[in-house]
């Protein structure tokens, strides 16, 4: 099952989300083929202000256990996280369909 994850940064927090990065990408990296989609989302001024990921998982539980883990939320970086399941209709990737 597909999952959108969209998080927001807590206002002030680049230097949370810059000083955890390497251990962020290293994260997404060893789930492997469940990451669909991942990147930072961007505000007016260009700076990276949260993050949108499509993820794999078995359900809601398994999903939430694996985000537990993220260095992002380990360093306390989001101030609001919305999750939904989530179709992808158009220009899916073959696993998505």
């Amino acid at each position: 099952m597909l999952f959108l994850v969209h998080t927001w940064d807590k206002p002030g927090a680049l230097i949370v989300r810059t000083t955890n990065r390497d251990a962020h990408i290293a994260w997404l990296k060893a789930a492997g083929d469940s990451v669909k989609a991942a990147g930072p989302w961007l505000n007016e001024a260009g700076d990276m202000a949260g993050s949108l990921l499509i993820i794999e998982a078995i359900d809601r539980d398994a999903l939430d256990a694996w985000l537990e883990a993220d260095p992002y939320r380990v360093a306390g970086l989001f101030d609001r996280v919305e999750i939904a399941p989530y179709r992808w209709v158009f220009n899916p990737p073959a696993s998505a369909d």
